[in-house]
């Protein structure tokens, strides 16, 4: 009998024996087309990179995914992937083509990227456009969410770099994985969050300056902090007490030492002044001496608190 295929003249993709059989047997169409996409790649692409390729949400390659290392068609994930990934390992590679079919078939994406150029003062690249369909169709954003994250990168660049900076589309979806994780997908979860940011940044100030950092705006790395510093429940007022004792241990803020000591009164439980001065209650130091502990400690902090409060 003739062959019923027909032959192209493009290099060919070799599937073994037991791959077809095992594929055949569990009858999961999906999971078949990613091995077929794989073996296209010669399996040098994460699998998950492949949701451009083959125009699927992200629920759906995941499963198509677990289903091939159920089948031990592909390796394990190793233990440290277990977590969400980021965009850098797993984003999805678009093609032009299938970039451009979106852009004329779909109205609402249409207008999503038009918003978003207008938004940015600047007209997207095919690669930034990329990112939007990632967002709304790997990550299932819909497109009123994300254009509350453009917005929301785009106010926080701005606040702190000056009104000419606006953010990259590189930003944007790095901030949208982080939403993605924290389950913001719909604008009702987007405006409380967006409310909640607001409230926090609102009482960043206080905090800069009982840490004795005037009125400047944090850096980036400092912001981390204070937003960690928030989320576990501690006023300024707290953060000042624990600045005092990183000063006093350092003779200067600290910010590793500062967060270890307000991770330890959050482990147990104390988070308002009247807390921690109630709760943490010092050891008395088993290798001082005694006349060292009631003269040389009690001057030298009356020194210490003296220099302070002259700025000194």
């Amino acid at each position: 009998m003739a062959s019923v295929l027909v032959h192209t003249a493009e290099e060919n993709v070799t599937l073994s024996a037991q791959a077809a059989r095992r594929l055949l047997e569990k009858g999961d169409g999906d999971a078949a087309l990613l091995y077929l996409a794989l073996l296209r790649h010669h399996g040098t692409v994460p699998p998950r990179s492949l949701a451009g390729e083959l125009r699927w949400e992200r629920s759906r390659i995941e499963s198509a995914e677990e289903t091939l290392r159920q089948l031990g068609l592909i390796a394990s994930a190793a233990p440290e992937k277990a977590a969400p990934l980021e965009p850098a390992d797993e984003r999805p590679v678009y093609q032009r083509s299938d970039i451009m079919e979106r852009l004329e078939d779909n109205g609402e994406f249409r207008s999503l990227v038009a918003e978003v150029e207008k938004k940015l003062g600047k007209k997207l690249t095919t690669p930034d456009v990329g990112a939007l369909l990632g967002l709304n169709d790997y990550l299932g954003l819909p497109a009123d969410v994300i254009y509350l994250l453009v917005c929301h990168c785009d106010e926080r660049i701005r606040r702190r770099y000056g009104e000419g900076r606006r953010p990259t589309l590189r930003q944007i979806e790095k901030e949208g994985y982080a939403w993605a994780r924290m389950g913001i997908d719909t604008q009702k979860a987007a405006v409380e969050y967006l409310k909640k940011y607001a409230e926090k940044q609102a009482s960043v100030p206080r905090y800069m300056q009982v840490l004795g950092l005037g009125d400047r705006l944090p850096v980036a790395s400092e912001e981390k902090y204070l937003t960690a510093w928030q989320e576990m429940g501690f006023p300024p007022e707290s953060v000042a007490l624990a600045y005092d004792k990183t000063v006093l241990k350092c003779h200067e803020l600290k910010w590793p030492y500062c967060n270890g000591i307000l991770k330890r009164w959050h482990e147990a439980g104390l988070h308002t002044p009247e807390e921690i001065q109630a709760g943490d209650r010092p050891a008395a130091r088993k290798d001082s001496h005694p006349a060292a502990s009631g003269g040389e400690d009690v001057s030298w902090m009356k020194k210490y608190i003296q220099q302070r409060d002259k700025g000194v």
